[in-house]
This record gives structure tokens, C-alpha cells and sequence, in this order.
């Protein structure tokens, strides 16, 4: 019988969704574990990252349940978001039917790669009975002051008359219409999560099972430094700008300030002068840059003058204020003071724009003329021109200025935080939305927790216009004030999508709960995530947001640990022709292509079996092809031997029944390290690969086959390929006679003492060139290895006529024969 895939797959996808052969319920008994991938939005199409980053998952989830734990593998979808609500727009589609039609068509798909999913604890976060509890997590946040409001910018298109995410600007212009896009100040909610910045910077250091890469990300995300906050006082107002710097030693060379041109006091300090209408053009322009490409370090630096000064407070000169396109409001002040002397960017704006430059700091060794600076000093020294700090190590003036700072009640030490509030305002339609009414005599008001979800109304026009399309629904619109009971209206801002991916796996622990988020003794026994699998492009945002989450919970009694992710892997691309795969480079491989010309074992194998799971994977359609070979290699061999293996004691009889078993043990042993140390699947089954050439080898070479011992290899690979392709391996298990499904069964383990070798294989040198091999007997001695080393024919040609000088011998490895 040739190897029908097809057949084959359908049949065990059904049994396995008959059997309920993935639910998993808690079991105090079992040793627990959490394996998780992060889920995808609905999409409706699955792509070859997705079949990568999902099949990881599953052969950690197998493979631990072959193990004997209990293992929690769930599946979910983040399916709120701007694309579903774009197809909304453009095809009149509602956002919810759209998402669930892709829902159910990614479920088939998933089915279809034998993902061993517990498809009974399946989330949606669009769907009412978990973004009820998104609802109720936010008004915790808001009860404990850490759910706020307050005015900020946001991208607008005024043609489109509409707010649109980053994403949505393209060289600063809108995505849909090309107008140029501007920055509008709304009011919007945010979460405090900078009170959580010293707990999160600190606990990364718990983070034992993450790469090292992704703690240094969050780590310079969170950005902890340690500086000085001066106040600057801004001549002829009563305003004081307010900067914070790691560099108080330098502040006797501050000789302009910069200030973020979205700074509240520009406006303020320019209006009705000649500098105004300068300002706005300055502003215009800077709109058509993300924050990303302001804060670039190859970034041409403009800047200009707003006609105002500020007054250095150590030593009271007039310093001009500037706006420039580097500075910007989301660290520190949004105010910075500038010393050229001693700083790289502030040296090439003071020369660009004819600036002063005093040094403040000089070499200890005077090798440099701090007086005609051709390059910003950065490094270390003795303070200069710096009053009554003259002479000090600049190390030492820091401290001491910033004592003097705080006597002289212009300044403090103080810790900042690169981290900013995260803002969760989005004008969309088509998210969670925020629990909040206004109320004209009670103001802002929480909608009480008995009366949640605020359920997303269907009597909504996507126009495209407009700040919010749930400003379109008077029913959503008009509401009661929970207070007062007088009228109200609701808040029409819908939560950023990341919240509700950060939660999700707390969830998952007690998905069907419909009285509270989720009961604690369940996520007791489930939590942490023992493996959470995804993309390295979530290493900051989603990561630091679902620890944040987790470190809130936990501090309300509600979640059990307080890191939500105990191991983390980060699989790398798939590319093809060096690139990712895209559409519009035409180098997309689908997944539905190779299923239907190979099967859904084939994509795994391949996926898993070309490249370490962190590193990048290049598409190769010949190793598609080799990974179906070998699918296939397996298949004939054990139809053809099928009916002489036999289950019972094995006696290893000659050579042949010695070398098999000692390649069967090692093979185990290497593949069981690989998976559960490492990781290295394609190295597990590269070693897989090499026992069935040995098995095959062992057929045709050994005068009689040994039935116990092959029976025991078949099984061994079946068992030992079993997570990786889940489908032919439980065909051919029940081929061979056994009975239940291969994947409940126990894991293979190998013995110790076959691994020791009665014999092993030397390599002769003479004058340290190879020339021979021998095969002796494990144990032998120096001298008669010497004996028999120099015995053999090849080796007395090589030495005939010739003295031999010396004899080294290295025991179990080598004898190199020194000749003249």
C-alpha cells in the first residue's frame, strides 16, 4: 500500500476531533504544562510563518504529553482590529461577520496541519463573553487610578475627515486619499503603567528562560537613568521649563535649549509674533515623520528659533530656546538643555545654526584644546569654566551639582523612565469598548460591573469619516448615568487591540467562566506558560503590556504568579529568494499549496526539519521534496517488515543486532535531549534520519533479522517522529498492530549500558598524516594497541626500510607513528 496522504490526514483529523483526543481538564495527579504560541488575528488565510511558529508549538506540546504531563496547547484569535473594520468600509461587510467567516475558514486550515488543539477552551477577544472581562479589567485599572484621560495628538486626515493609526500615514500622507496628514489634539485614555516601570525593569532579571536579546529590548524600552530635573526659567513669562538630564556635570556649558515642537508652551510663547506663522510651517512639515524616523540617528537635525530665552539657572545667562525635529514629548520633559561641547547632536545643531559652544569639561591629560572644539569631548575629565567645580573629576560634579541643585531649590536628583503611559484610545469601531459615561452632573462615570459588556452596536455607519463610527449609533450614544440615573452619553473611543492580548492566556485557563475573569485555583494549576512561542517583533510591546497586566492582577489576589511567561522562543522568519515572504516582491509560498501536493506531515517536517527554530528559514522546494521522501522511506520500509516484527525480549545475537542497538539507544537519547533541552528539531530529526538508514542497512546486511530488536526500532521511530508528523506516524502505529493512538503513548527511553562500546574504531597516522584504521576492543591496552597499530599491511608498507623514531599513542582515539 503506497502512502495516500490524503487519505491518511482526513482520517485522523476526524478521529481526532471525534475523540475529543486534545481536551484537557486539571488533574492534580499530573505534572501541568502550558504550551502556548501567540494567537493571530483572523486574517482568513494562513501563511508559511504561521504553519512554522504553530508547528513548534505543537511537537513541545506532544512531546511533553508522551512525557506524561498534562498538557494545556489552546488556540484563540485576537480578532479585533482596523482591518476588519477597513473591510467594512470597502466592502459593506459588517466587521463581525467578516472576522467570523475568516475564523472558520483559519480553523479548518489549522485542522488541517494535525495541530493538537484543545479547541473547547477557544477564545475570541471581538466576542462579547471575553471583552466583558477586558471591560471589567479596565475598570479595576480605573479604581485604582491607573486608568486616566487626558488631551494628546493623534494622526488626522483632514479630507477624510478621520483618525488614523501610524500605520495608516505613509510618508506622511493618509493611506486612503494621499492628503497630507496633520496632528490633532484629542482627548484620550491611557494606562499608568510607568508605576510599573521599576518592577518591570527589575523582574527581567527573573526571566531566566528568555533570550538575552528580547530582556535587553525591554530593558532599553523601559529606559531607567539616573540624572538631575532642572528648572530653567523662560525670561519675561512666569513659566519654568522643566529638564531632566543624566548630565548635570555639563550644566555650566547648557548654551541653548530645545524644546519638542509639540511642546504646550511653543504655542503659548510664539503666539502673536513674528515667529508664529513660522512655527506652524516648522510643524507642518515635521507631521509627515513618524516618531520612529524623528528619533533616527542618521535624522538631518532642523531646528529653529521661537524669539525666547531661558535663563541657566548655575549661572543666570540668557540661553535661546529652539524647537527642533529630534526632541520629542514621549521621554523626559520634552524639553532638553543643550550642551555642544559635550554632546554629538547638540555640537552638529550648534554649528549648523552658529551657536555658542563653552566646554565644561576638559581631558585629564590636556591632550585635546577644549577652547576649538572640532568634535564634541564626550569622554571623561576635569571640570572647567564651571565656578566653584573647577578642578573636580566630572564624575565627582555630578553628584555634587546635583546636591547643590536641590539647596539651592533649582533642582533635584531624580530617576526617569524612558517608558511612557500607553495610550489606548483608539476612534475605531471595530474594538473593546471603554466602560465610561459622561453624565452633565456627575461628569466622567464608570459603568457599574453587573451592567458589562458595553456591547459594540449594530446600527453603525462606516463611512470612513468621522472620529469614531460609534458616534453614528444613537442607541449606543444615549444611555443612563450609573450614578445619578439622569442622561448620559458614552464614551465612543475603543481600547487598543494590545490590551486584549494581554490577558488572554489568564483566560485560557477557565475560558467557559461567565461569573468572573477566571477562577484563581484554575490558574493556579495552569499558570505560568510554561513555552510561549511568536515573533521577535513582539519582544517589546505585547510582552511588556501582558507583564504588566499579569504584575496588576497579581497584585489584586486574582492571578497566581506575577510573570506571565516562565520560557520564551522566538522563532525566526520563513524566506524565500533571501527575502520574507511577501506579495508583492511574488515570492509567497502558500501553505495550501503544499498540502495539497505533499500533505500536512511534508510542511511540518520541512518547517522544522530546515533550520533551527530561532534562526531565519529559506524556503527550498527541493527540501520540501527530501522531507517527503524520507515520509515516504519510513512508510515502505515498515510495509515491508510489518509482518516479521515481534514484541518481546530482545538478545542481541551478532555485530549486526550490536551496531543496530547501539545506534537505536543513541539515536533516543540525542533526540530526547534535542527536543527538551534545546529545541533543535531539525538537529532530532536529522538523527532520526541516520537510524533508518542504519535500519535499512541492518536489513539487507545482517544473516538473520532479529524481530524482537526491529520491532523495537520500528516502534522507536514511529514514537520518536510522532510529534513532528502526527499523521502517518498513528497510521502506520495501528498498521503494526498496536492498539490506541501513538500519541498517548509513553516516550521512548533508551539504556545506558548499550551505549558502551565493546569495540571501537582507532585512526593510525604516520608522521601525523592519516593512513589506516583499526577496530579493537574498547578496553585494550597501550601496548598492545602499539603492537597491533604497527602490524597491520598497510602500515608495514608505509614503514618498510624506514626507523621508527617514536610511537605516540592516544588512548581510544589515535596512534601516530614518528618514521625517518
Amino acid at each position: 500500500m503506497s502512502y495516500n496522504f490524503l487519505q491518511v490526514e482526513k482520517k485522523w483529523q476526524q478521529h481526532w476531533k471525534d475523540t475529543e483526543a486534545f481536551k484537557v481538564v486539571e488533574d492534580d495527579s499530573k505534572e501541568k504544562y502550558y504550551s502556548l504560541e501567540m494567537f493571530p488575528y483572523p486574517s482568513g488565510k494562513l501563511h508559511m510563518g504561521h504553519v512554522r511558529n504553530y508547528s513548534i508549538g505543537d511537537v513541545i506540546a506532544r512531546f511533553k504529553k508522551m512525557n506524561g504531563k498534562n498538557v494545556l496547547h489552546p488556540m484563540g484569535w485576537d480578532s479585533f482590529g482596523l482591518p476588519a473594520e477597513n473591510a467594512a468600509i470597502k466592502n459593506g461587510i459588517h466587521p463581525d461577520i467578516w472576522t467570523r467567516e475568516n475564523i472558520s475558514e483559519m480553523i479548518t486550515q489549522l485542522n488541517e496541519l494535525g495541530l493538537s488543539y484543545d479547541w473547547d477552551r477557544e477564545v475570541a477577544t471581538s466576542s462579547e463573553d471575553y471583552y466583558k472581562w477586558t471591560q471589567w479589567i479596565f475598570l479595576q485599572l480605573y479604581n485604582k487610578g491607573l486608568a486616566y484621560k487626558t488631551k494628546s495628538p493623534v494622526n488626522w486626515c483632514p479630507s477624510c475627515e478621520t483618525v488614523l493609526a501610524n500605520e495608516q500615514v505613509v510618508n506622511g500622507a493618509c493611506e486612503r486619499c494621499g492628503s497630507d496628514v496633520t496632528k490633532k489634539n484629542l482627548s484620550q485614555w491611557y494606562f499608568k503603567i510607568t508605576d510599573y516601570a521599576d518592577r518591570l525593569l527589575k523582574d527581567i532579571d527573573n526571566l531566566d528562560g528568555w533570550p538575552d536579546k528580547v530582556k535587553l529590548m525591554q530593558s532599553n524600552w523601559i529606559g531607567k537613568s539616573y540624572g538631575a530635573e532642572v528648572d530653567f526659567k523662560v525670561k519675561n513669562t512666569d513659566k519654568d521649563l522643566k529638564v531632566f538630564t543624566t548630565r548635570p556635570d555639563t550644566l555650566y556649558g547648557a548654551t541653548f535649549m530645545v524644546m519638542a515642537p509639540e511642546h504646550p508652551y511653543v504655542n503659548e510663547l510664539v503666539a502673536g509674533t513674528e515667529y508664529e506663522p513660522k512655527v506652524n510651517s516648522f510643524l507642518s512639515e515635521l507631521n509627515r515623520l513618524s516618531s520612529i524616523e524623528r528619533s533616527a540617528t542618521t535624522l538631518e537635525k532642523k531646528g529653529l528659533f521661537i524669539g525666547a530665552y531661558a535663563i541657566n539657572p548655575v549661572n543666570n545667562k540668557e540661553i535661546p530656546i529652539y524647537i527642533a525635529n529630534y526632541v520629542m514629548m514621549g521621554y523626559g520633559t520634552g524639553a532638553i538643555m543643550a550642551v555642544p561641547a559635550h554632546d554629538d547632536r547638540d555640537f552638529e545643531f550648534a554649528k549648523k545654526y552658529d551657536l555658542e559652544i563653552i566646554p565644561v569639561i576638559k581631558p585629564n591629560d590636556d591632550s585635546i584644546d577644549t577652547e576649538n572644539l572640532t568634535e564634541a569631548f564626550c569622554e571623561p575629565g576635569i571640570m572647567i569654566n564651571s565656578d566653584k567645580f573647577d578642578g573636580m573629576t566630572n564624575k565627582e560634579a555630578i553628584d555634587k551639582i546635583s546636591i547643590d541643585l536641590n539647596e539651592r531649590g533649582i533642582g533635584k536628583k531624580t530617576v526617569n523612565f524612558k517608558l511612557r503611559d500607553w495610550l489606548i484610545s483608539r476612534q475605531r469601531y471595530w474594538g473593546t469598548p471603554i466602560p465610561i459615561v459622561y453624565c452633565k452632573d456627575c461628569g466622567e462615570v464608570p459603568v457599574n460591573a453587573e451592567d458589562l459588556p458595553v456591547k459594540l452596536p449594530k446600527d453603525v455607519k462606516f463611512t470612513g469619516k468621522g472620529e469614531s463610527p460609534l458616534k453614528t449609533s444613537e442607541t449606543f450614544m444615549n444611555t443612563v448615568c450609573p450614578k445619578c440615573g439622569g442622561p448620559a452619553v458614552r464614551e465612543v473611543d475603543t481600547m487598543d487591540t494590545f490590551v486584549d492580548s494581554s490577558w488572554y492566556f489568564l483566560r485560557y485557563t477557565d475560558t467557559k467562566n461567565d461569573d468572573e475573569v477566571f477562577n484563581l485555583d484554575k490558574a493556579k494549576y495552569w499558570m505560568g506558560v510554561d513555552q510561549y512561542i511568536g515573533g521577535v517583533e513582539h519582544a517589546i510591546l505585547h510582552l511588556l503590556y501582558a507583564r504588566f497586566f499579569t504584575k496588576f492582577l497579581f497584585d489584586l489576589g486574582l492571578s497566581p504568579v506575577d510573570e506571565p511567561f516562565d520560557n520564551l522562543l522566538t522563532q525566526g522568519m520563513v524566506l524565500k529568494d533571501g527575502a520574507k515572504m511577501s506579495k508583492s516582491k511574488g515570492n509567497v509560498v502558500t501553505p495550501r499549496e503544499i498540502i495539497d501536493k505533499y500533505g500536512a506531515d511534508t510542511a511540518r517536517l520541512f518547517v522544522l526539519f530546515a533550520s533551527p527554530p530561532e534562526k531565519d528559514l529559506e524556503w527550498s522546494d527541493d527540501g520540501v521534496e527530501g522531507s517527503f521522501r524520507f515520509i515516504n522511506r519510513v512508510w515502505r520500509f515498515v510495509e515491508e517488515y510489518k509482518d516479521i516484527l515481534k514484541t518481546g525480549d530482545i538478545t542481541i545475537n551478532n555485530k549486526f543486532d550490536k551496531e543496530l542497538n547501539f545506534k537505536l539507544n543513541e539515536v533516543i537519547k540525542n533526540v530526547t535531549h534535542d527536543i527538551s533541552l534545546r529545541f533543535n528539531f531539525n538537529t532530532a530529526i536529522s538523527f532520526v534520519m541516520e537510524l533508518v538508514n542504519v535500519m535499512y542497512k541492518y536489513t539487507q546486511n545482517a544473516p538473520e533479522i532479529n524481530r524482537e530488536l526491529l520491532s523495537k526500532a520500528v516502534e522507536s521511530v514511529l514514537l520518536l517522529l510522532a510529534p513532528f508528523g502526527p499523521h502517518f506516524t498513528e497510521e502506520l502505529w495501528t498498521l503494526i498492530g498496536n492498539e490506541g493512538s501513538i500519541h498517548l503513548h509513553s516516550w521512548p527511553t533508551y539504556d545506558e549500558a548499550a551505549l558502551v562500546k565493546d569495540t571501537i574504531e582507532i585512526v593510525i597516522q604516520v608522521n601525523g598524516k592519516m593512513r589506516d584504521k583499526i577496530e579493537v576492543e574498547a578496553n585494550i591496552n597501550k601496548d598492545d594497541l602499539e603492537t597491533l597499530a604497527l602490524s597491520t599491511d598497510k602500515i608495514k608498507s608505509l614503514t618498510n626500510g624506514k626507523t621508527v623514531v617514536k610511537v605516540i599513542v592516544i588512548p581510544k582515539r589515535l596512534v601516530n607513528i614518528v618514521v625517518k
